[in-house]
């Protein structure tokens, strides 16, 4: 039980930190389906130059970076030309599909040492939450820090309320002077290098090689935790956890002596996905009071 709940946060890292920048795009009133893509691209590009220069370190950034320059292409088609915002995501999806897979076929089948693990002497093996809760590397906890700091930043700061004024209705931000798409560009472009670093951590800590849609529909689900968690930062880092554990129950469930399908287990996780997507949209009152009223809708400024 121990080693389920230490791989169960293991799991959720990926998750926690797509989820948590999709949040902070859609707070700004973007709707942005590339999160698969974006994921994609950044779990190549992590590995290709952690592969080549041998510093996991820059493979981190190089994720980021990868993500953030996917969410700047559909900041330039969404926001700037208007494009359908739903239709851009899911082409940008496509399009990491494909790039991702043509970038990685070289480094199919290599593999690399995976993200060194921090240790708090006397504290790490003394107790056996001491061994689920440390010992990880430095991006389980770069997650946990970036979802206090999107929560502390978007109830807590003027830079917060503004973007949440603009996703709300972004004619009268625009009126108080906001720069719409000047936000939702910066909203998108962050979103865009979390989803980045979310796909740096599947490459180089959570199965350290490259492998072809290796993100395994996680996109999709950090989409569904954004909903899931109504547009809340903590409710996104409980509900990424929870999904880590459905996750987990493929590869535990057995050994417990579950009486389920190893193939229903491996569904587990999709499955519990729509479940949560139906129950809260059953809740047409909590959804209405905390989605952004404006997501998904273009803006024009009047000249």
């Amino acid at each position: 039980m121990e080693n389920f709940f230490f791989q169960m946060i293991i799991a959720a890292t990926p998750l926690l930190l797509a989820a948590i920048g999709e949040l902070v795009t859609e707070r700004s009133g973007v709707l942005n389906l590339g999160v698969e893509g974006m994921m994609l691209m950044g779990a190549v590009s992590a590995f290709a130059v952690a592969n080549s220069t041998g510093s996991s370190t820059l493979g981190i950034v190089a994720g980021a970076g990868a993500g953030l320059l996917m969410a700047l292409i559909f900041c330039v088609i969404a926001l700037s030309l208007l494009a359908n915002q739903a239709a851009t995501g899911l082409a940008l999806t496509i399009f990491g599909i494909g790039a991702s897979g043509l970038i990685g076929q070289g480094f199919v089948g290599v593999a690399l040492e995976p993200l060194a693990k921090l240790s708090v002497p006397f504290l790490s093996d003394a107790t056996m939450l001491g061994r689920i809760l440390l010992g990880h590397d430095v991006m389980v906890y770069l997650a946990l820090a970036l979802a206090a700091g999107v929560a502390w930043f978007l109830y807590s700061t003027r830079g917060g309320l503004a973007l949440r004024a603009v996703g709300d209705n972004h004619d009268s931000g625009h009126a108080l002077g906001y720069n719409v798409i000047g936000i939702r560009y910066l909203a998108t472009m962050f979103g865009g290098a979390c989803a980045g670093l979310g796909g740096a951590y599947l490459s180089l800590a959570y199965t350290p090689m490259w492998a072809e849609n290796m993100t395994a529909g996680r996109g999709w689900i950090a989409l569904a935790l954004v909903v899931f968690a109504t547009w809340r930062p903590w409710r996104v880092v409980a509900g990424a956890y929870l999904f880590a554990a459905v996750t987990q129950l493929q590869f535990y469930g057995q050994d417990w002596g579950l009486p389920v399908a190893s193939q229903f287990l491996a569904m587990a996780p999709y499955v519990a996905t729509i479940l949560a997507l139906v129950i809260i949209s059953r809740d047409v009152n909590l959804t209405k009071a905390n989605a952004p009223a404006c997501i998904g809708r273009p803006f024009r400024a009047e000249r």
